[in-house]
């Protein structure tokens, strides 16, 4: 029987999960920074902001739990071919729902003010999905679990 991951193994597993989505994301704002324009297009560039930002606290945290931090691919595949806004938008939404659960991953699996990050972080990726989509969700971050 394989014996499981300490607290403190599973946060970190987790931390590197959500730094990897982190780095997926700025990847992919890059994309779509370049198919939007006008008000979209400010929100892609505060978007990618705010993932730097988070990909550099995570950087920060994974070495603070002992970890060495996973570094960015070269490239990313997209899930789908971007060539329009609408295309874009649909894109980023679905990006923003994979950071919102590599971010429940991470609520689950930490305590204290790593949580509390993790669960502000979620809630973050939820909102922009939503901007980006139109519509909520339910249960943001739980999408990538059916």
């Amino acid at each position: 029987m394989k014996p499981e991951p300490s607290t403190a193994g599973q946060a970190l597993e987790a931390a590197q999960a959500a730094l990897a989505a982190e780095h997926a994301a700025a990847y992919a704002y890059g994309v779509i920074g370049a198919r939007t324009a006008g008000a979209r297009s400010t929100e892609a560039r505060e978007a990618y902001a705010g993932h730097l930002a988070r990909r550099d606290a995570l950087t920060r945290t994974v070495r603070e739990l002992g970890g060495a931090p996973r570094p960015s691919e070269a490239a990313y595949a997209l899930p789908f071919e971007v060539r329009a806004p609408a295309d874009a938008e649909r894109l980023a939404a679905e990006i923003e729902d994979r950071v919102a659960g590599a971010y429940s991953d991470l609520v689950r699996a930490a305590e204290g003010p790593l949580r509390r990050m993790a669960a502000d972080a979620l809630s973050a990726a939820a909102v922009r999905a939503a901007r980006w989509r139109g519509v909520g969700v339910a249960f943001p971050g739980l999408a990538e679990k059916r």
